[in-house]
């Protein structure tokens, strides 16, 4: 398993609702392998929970009961996953949110992944401090990251999260002269609280 920020695999769900402990279960997994910083691999399926969603739900994400009645069930598709992030580190935008679907899926199945998770969303609030919105739309307006206009679809949302992944990953060589940040180094990150990170940045360039 690569040790290095740059190589993960970056993931999103849509789902039927905010909690599985509710009953809520995953309709969409998208993700992109990174290696190195470049997009080596994708993951994208539907999957059909085995219940009729919301009329919200359909509004929110435009997957509609007819798309899903045709889906692959989430057993299968999480079977497949599985296979997909095997061995790797694990990145997502708000990543409670996506790690308690994961856990959940995968526990249906009784299957289970080695890697761990970072949270883009936690990095950005460390490292943009001046932005008002951490939301992922806002900040790939922020950041000016290019994208095709498609939001709360799954593999849309993983691309744009691995665009902003990889700024994060990169601002700290630039602006804070750390050579290869490590996934340990971001995790490390995001749980600093906001005065200290200037300080604990420039401790991690000395080493």
């Amino acid at each position: 398993m690569s040790t290095l920020a740059n190589s993960v695999v970056v993931l999103d769900f849509e789902t039927t609702g905010l909690s599985p402990t509710q009953g809520d279960r995953a309709i969409e997994i998208g993700a992109v392998r990174l290696e190195d910083g470049a997009v080596v691999d994708r993951f994208q399926s539907l999957m059909n929970p085995g219940f009729r969603v919301s009329g919200f739900i359909e509004g929110y994400t435009g997957i509609n009961n007819a798309m899903l009645a045709e889906a692959p069930s989430c057993q299968d598709v999480m079977t497949d996953f599985a296979q997909f992030i095997s061995g790797s580190n694990l990145v997502a935008h708000n990543a409670s949110f996506d790690k308690r679907f994961l856990d959940a899926e995968l526990a249906l199945i009784d299957r289970d992944y080695q890697g761990e998770f970072a949270c883009s969303l936690l990095v950005s609030r460390r490292l943009n401090q001046e932005t008002k919105s951490h939301k992922l739309g806002d900040l790939v307006k922020y950041h000016q990251i290019e994208n095709d206009g498609v939001f709360h679809r799954a593999l849309a949302d993983a691309e744009v999260t691995a665009s902003l992944w990889l700024l994060l990953v990169q601002s700290l060589t630039s602006q804070y002269n750390i050579e290869h940040p490590t996934f340990e180094l971001m995790q490390k990150l995001s749980k600093q609280p906001k005065a200290s990170v200037a300080r604990f940045l420039a401790k991690q360039a000395q080493r």
